[in-house]
């Protein structure tokens, strides 16, 4: 716990929090030596003193999923403290039928919900018994279903005191991930990698999901959360038809090593912030 909690804050500590209050954020969820940095980014604009609940969006990485599935457990443990999962909010997404449960092992064994449970601990420390969770895994949607959730969701993220974090990786590059899209005018691998991310990244940040569908279909880019990204973008569409102004900047990029041959591999990170103007 100590050790964890010295990390966090030293990641946190060399952040600036320019997009505060963040309405949303899209954080990695790889071990902590690889994107901690990283992920600081997005939970230093978190503001613990209007965030009363924090929904936390992650890709199902272990079982095929077509739905979305809520947690079976009431509390998550942390080495910080113990997060608090919201019953009543559950018990609402449970009566629309659009849900399923997952096992206890499923919840166990899917760490892209579970690593985001410390940097939420501490970005909330302050108020820390002020406020509960409402984990989400996130199947392999259909755009149609992303849509769907979208609606769903957006009510909750028109809510101020509401958080949504958004767990995903971004390329996943290398033989070990069956996937080796180099676009050789960028130069070495991994300048082409970040000018993939880039532009995945460039069309979050418009808000439009059509366009983000478009460029999966195009270039296949192994974002891991492509899906909970693609609720998100749908919530918000569904907030700007109804006049809501809002922004999405991204405030870092990350990735593990620096592919140079075929031979190499590699995850990217991004870190960003929705703000509601």
């Amino acid at each position: 716990g100590p050790q964890l909690n010295a990390q966090l804050e030293g990641w946190l500590s060399q952040v600036q929090s320019t997009k505060r209050p963040a309405r949303a954020i899209i954080a990695p969820h790889a071990g902590y030596t690889y994107c901690g940095s990283c992920a600081a980014h997005a939970y230093k604009q978190v503001d613990p003193n209007i965030t009363r609940k924090v929904f936390i969006l992650g890709p199902s990485h272990h079982v095929p999923l077509s739905r979305c599935a809520l947690s079976s457990v009431d509390i998550y443990r942390t080495p910080l403290y113990d997060l608090r999962i919201d019953q009543k909010i559950y018990g609402e997404l449970w009566k629309t039928g659009m849900f399923e449960r997952m096992s206890l092992q499923t919840d166990e064994d899917e760490h892209s919900i579970e690593m985001h449970l410390p940097y939420t601990a501490k970005a909330m420390e302050s108020h820390k018994d002020e406020f509960t969770i409402i984990p989400v895994l996130v199947g392999a949607l259909s755009e149609s279903k992303e849509q769907e959730f979208g609606k769903l969701f957006s009510k909750y993220l028109a809510d101020p005191s509401n958080l949504f974090v958004v767990s995903s990786d971004f390329c996943h590059w290398g033989q070990r991930f069956r996937y080796s899209y180099y676009d050789e005018s960028q130069g070495e691998i991994y300048r082409s990698i970040e000018h993939l991310d880039k532009m995945g990244m460039n069309i979050i940040e418009q808000l439009d999901p059509v366009s983000f569908s478009n460029y999966l279909k195009k270039y296949h880019n192994t974002i891991c959360g492509r899906h909970p990204i693609g609720v998100l973008l749908n919530a918000i569409s569904e907030l700007q038809k109804n006049g809501m102004n809002m922004s999405f900047s991204f405030l870092n990029y990350a990735q593990s090593s620096q592919c140079r041959n075929w031979q190499d591999s590699s995850v990217s990170y991004a870190a960003g912030a929705l703000m509601v103007h």
